[in-house]
C-alpha cells in the first residue's frame, strides 16, 4: 500500500493539492498529515482525489469543531484523530502527531512500525532503535506549504518500508514583499 505523508500546510491548498496529486499519480491510496491545517476548509482541496485522510490538528489549530464536524461526513473519508492518533493500515501500526519530541518518545515504544511528526518544517526519515532492540521508522514529511523551508511531502509503500522525501513539484513558495 503506497501513501502520501504531508504536514504543515498551514491554509495553502495548492501546493497541498499538488503533492497529494502527485502521490497518487505514484500511486498512493491513503494520506498522512501530521497536522497544521488550519483551516479545515483547506481540505477541499483534496478531497476531490477521493484518498483516505488521516488527520490531526497539530499547534496551529484553526477550528477544531468545524474540523470535527467535517470528519463526520462519511463521504469526506476523513479520519480526524484529534492531538494524535494509532491506526493500521496495510497490516502497519502507525502513529501520528504533530511534535517531533513526542514521536521520538513513541517510536521508542516498540508498539509501531511508522511514527509520523511535522512541526519543524524540515523533512527527515530516520531508524529509531527502539526499547524491543528493533527499529521504527520515524517520518517528518516537512512543511508542503515551503513555510521557511522548500515544500516538500514524503511518499512511502508501507509493504516495502520504503520511503522518499520529494519536492512538491511546480510549486514555488510566494515571497512576500517588504516594506522599506
Amino acid at each position: 500500500m503506497k501513501i502520501c505523508i504531508v504536514s504543515d500546510s498551514h491554509d495553502h491548498r495548492q501546493p497541498l493539492a499538488t503533492a497529494v496529486a502527485d502521490a497518487k499519480q505514484r500511486g498512493a491510496v491513503a494520506v498522512i498529515h501530521c497536522g497544521d491545517l488550519v483551516a479545515p476548509s483547506t481540505l477541499n482541496a483534496i478531497l476531490p482525489l477521493g484518498l483516505p485522510i488521516h488527520l490531526i490538528h497539530g499547534n496551529n489549530q484553526g477550528d477544531l469543531f468545524y474540523l470535527a464536524k467535517f470528519a463526520y461526513k462519511p463521504e469526506n473519508k476523513l479520519h480526524y484523530y484529534g492531538q494524535d492518533g494509532a491506526f493500521t493500515l496495510a497490516g502497519r501500526r502507525i502513529f501520528i502527531v504533530h511534535y517531533p519530541h513526542y514521536a521520538k518518545a513513541m517510536a521508542l515504544t516498540g508498539d509501531y512500525d511508522l511514527v509520523c511528526n511535522g512541526h519543524e518544517h524540515k523533512a527527515a526519515i530516520e531508524r529509531i532503535k527502539n526499547i524491543r532492540g528493533e527499529e521504527t521508522l520515524r517520518i517528518d514529511p516537512g512543511t508542503v506549504a515551503g513555510v521557511a523551508a522548500p515544500p516538500t511531502y514524503v511518499f512511502g509503500d508501507l509493504a516495502t518500508m520504503t520511503f522518499t522525501i520529494l519536492p512538491v513539484p511546480d510549486y514555488a513558495p510566494l515571497k512576500h514583499a517588504h516594506a522599506g
